[in-house]
């Protein structure tokens, strides 16, 4: 009996050893799926399969011979909110026109404010939609528009503080339009080809595509206290009156002293409402703003061989044209010729003498305008801003004489 005892005793604990080795679960976890030997592996057939990356070169300017300006405190500059990046974006002229507003509030009301920017591209793709419906294709959808379309937008939409409206999805570092509009612009292509104009339905889309990517605009929201729509904030804490702010442009393509429209893509909606004036009223004008206290937004011609982000310096080269052959001339023949076009829009804040020229101190949301040391700047010679920029925004205190030129 003990004996077999023994037998069965040993038989049950191996049973409970055994159970026990069931019993006992493993355990998993997440981990990064990374092979790095495989990526190795891959990375050398990239590199070798690969066509072989030669550099691209563009022809610049020299400036080796120039004491440039160094840093945006070598200008007497008026107060402006610190330079932005526009990011993948075609909104330049969103950004200096905004900067240009927040600027004259505190030049005439002395109110610091950051305003959305975003939030006036986002209505400006609404009504490129609309008119694109309303004249069934036959109509301009881009990313860019005019200094003048914030007047027109903000008349009709307000705006809001940056605070109320980034216009970034979360987590976005820089602004990116790049997925947004081409959702859009497959949008519209398709319903031209369908033949689909229901309007109602087609900026429902349109907004639906923007609220993702940029998020939906407030309607309202409260600043120190006080609730306000985007409309009342305009009117009501800003207090701008765009009855006092006026474009002006020089071109001799175009009647002198008459109010004109200035034909580029970008003027999509017709605007009729710059005044053309002589070059050398033009240059004036500018120069004699910057000593008065005021800022001004210009757009123009960047795609120069003088102009380096680097050097963050824009000159006319002498290989180009010498100075002083720098006219009305000059002008209308690069701009007829296509080699001058207007692709960017920027805030001149400030100016500094050069003997008889001045330098002018650029607030730039470009990606240029960040490759050197002070950040979103740029230093424009007199020159440049003579020979390459076409229009600009001003009030009307800096232009009475000129306008009483005008029937």
């Amino acid at each position: 009996m003990n004996r077999i005892y023994s037998v069965f005793f040993l038989l049950a604990v191996s049973v409970v050893l055994i159970v026990s080795e069931v019993q006992a679960q493993d355990t998993g976890k997440l981990i990064e799926n990374k092979n790095p030997f495989y990526e190795e592996i891959k990375k050398s057939g990239d590199e070798f399969f690969a066509p072989d990356k030669k550099p691209k070169y563009v022809f610049r300017m020299d400036f080796s011979n120039y004491d440039l300006p160094k840093s945006n405190n070598d200008f007497k500059f008026y107060w402006h909110n610190d330079p932005v990046s526009q990011g993948n974006t075609g909104t330049c002229w969103a950004f200096s026109t905004t900067s240009y507003f927040e600027s004259e509030v505190f030049r005439l009301q002395n109110k610091k404010v950051k305003l959305s920017e975003i939030y006036t591209a986002y209505w400006e793709y609404v009504e490129k939609a609309a008119q694109f419906v309303d004249r069934r294709g036959d109509s301009y959808f881009a990313e860019g528009s005019e200094a003048n379309a914030i007047k027109r937008i903000w008349e009709k939409y307000g705006i809001v503080p940056l605070s109320e409206y980034e216009g970034k999805m979360p987590g976005q570092k820089f602004h990116d339009h790049s997925k947004l509009f081409d959702e859009m612009n497959s949008y519209l292509k398709e319903i031209e080809r369908t033949n689909a104009w229901n309007k109602e339905e087609v900026l429902n889309t349109i907004k639906s595509i923007l609220n993702y990517y940029l998020g939906v605009p407030p309607n309202n929201f409260v600043i120190d206290g006080k609730e306000y729509t985007p409309k009342s904030y305009l009117n009501d804490y800003l207090k701008i009156n765009f009855d006092d702010y006026i474009d002006i442009i020089s071109m001799k393509q175009y009647p002198l002293y008459q109010k004109v429209e200035y034909t580029v893509e970008d003027n999509w909606w017709n605007d009729k409402d710059y005044y053309n004036i002589s070059l050398n009223e033009f240059i004036s004008i500018i120069k004699k703003a910057v000593r008065n206290g005021y800022s001004i937004v210009i757009g123009g011609d960047v795609s120069e061989s003088g102009i380096d982000g680097n050097k963050e310096a824009a000159m006319i080269p002498s290989y180009d044209i010498p100075t002083d052959y720098i006219n009305e001339e000059a002008r209308q023949f690069r701009f007829s010729n296509g080699t001058t076009y207007d692709d960017h829009g920027i805030h001149i804040v400030g100016y500094k003498e050069d003997g008889d020229k001045d330098w002018f101190l650029i607030k730039d949301s470009g990606s240029r305008a960040f490759m050197g040391p002070n950040k979103g700047y740029m230093f424009y010679h007199e020159d440049y801003v003579k020979l390459k920029i076409i229009d600009f925004m001003i009030h009307k205190d800096m232009v009475e004489d000129i306008l009483k030129k005008f029937d």
